[in-house]
């Protein structure tokens, strides 16, 4: 499609990435692949299929790759898409929802390999020091269906009505360029990954615009299949790194503090039930290196933590 490229950003996805650049290719777009150093032969198969295609010698991170790839891309409107989604419609109604005045952004709908919508991941409210404090201490784990985790779930949202939106899924996303550079691209300090996409939604609303979703457009998605390649005890420190990053840049300096607690409670909560349950102590190495970190954000705040906060 004349004006609108795609964006998509691999991490061992081999297995995945065939059928999502089929139907990308489809569409008539330009085609770009990040690829952060797979080892599985992802920048092979992106090759065989004629995609163009960009392979970093090392992991550059999700939100690095994500502005690497839009500077690749002379389009004015961007898809921002996972490798394990597939298109199953055109990206028309994206491109024209994206002209609507004050639009910033739109997503599409996700639904899974039964067509059921992906409730609870295709749109969400901007997290509040709440939401994420419901998350961290277990209280969603728990009662899942509490007022606060329904509200940022969106489980109150009609999934097939187009709407304004606060934060539709970063895996089926398309902007405008222009706003894009207004924002400074996506931040990459949230790296290697989580909370890029969530913060893009952030500073959209701070910009003055807004975010919509068109259930028009329809994407298959798997969800979660690079994160599965992480060791357990990587992805945690990644997410609470990221959700931590995410909370001193756009939080009250109370509020910022109280989750570092809240993390802090939490894990340590997750560290003797892992014990228990598994019988090991394998949970204190994990769970134990979340402590630590949720510690040093509390004393020293994120300037002084530097890229060694992920090691």
């Amino acid at each position: 499609m004349e004006g609108a490229g795609i964006v998509i950003v691999t991490y061992n996805s081999g297995a995945e990435i065939g059928p999502c650049l089929a139907a990308a290719l489809a569409t008539g777009a330009e085609v770009v692949v990040i690829d952060n150093a797979s080892g599985d032969g992802t920048v092979d198969e992106v090759r065989h299929s004629g995609a163009n295609v960009i392979a970093n010698q090392a992991n550059r991170g999700f939100a690095a790759a994500v502005n690497q790839g839009i500077r690749a891309l002379g389009a004015d409107r961007i898809l921002l898409l996972n490798p394990d989604a597939v298109l199953q419609t055109g990206i028309e109604a994206l491109c024209a929802a994206c002209g609507i005045p004050g639009v910033g952004a739109v997503g599409g709908k996700l639904v899974d390999s039964n067509r059921a919508v992906q409730a609870g991941f295709n749109v969400r409210r901007l997290p509040t020091p709440a939401a994420l404090a419901f998350e961290v201490l277990l209280i969603n784990r728990l009662w899942p269906g509490n007022p606060v985790n329904r509200h940022y779930r969106c489980y109150d949202f009609g999934l097939d009505k187009a709407a304004r939106v606060e934060q539709p899924a970063g895996a089926f996303l398309m902007f405008r360029r222009e706003v894009w550079e207004r924002l400074g691209g996506f931040d990459e300090q949230f790296c290697p990954i989580w909370f890029e996409d969530v913060d893009f939604c952030k500073r959209l609303q701070d910009y003055g615009y807004c975010s919509y979703y068109e259930p028009a457009a329809v994407a298959t998605h798997g969800g979660g299949h690079s994160i599965r390649k992480i060791l357990l005890e990587k992805r945690e420190i990644y997410w609470y790194g990221s959700l931590l990053k995410y909370c001193f840049k756009h939080f009250t300096w109370g509020r910022t503090r109280l989750l570092c607690l809240a993390v802090i409670v939490g894990s340590l909560l997750r560290m003797i039930v892992g014990i228990v349950v598994q019988r090991s102590f394998k949970p204190v190495g994990i769970h134990g290196r979340v402590v630590l970190l949720a510690g040093r954000y509390l004393l020293f705040g994120p300037e002084k933590m530097g890229a060694s906060s992920f090691s």
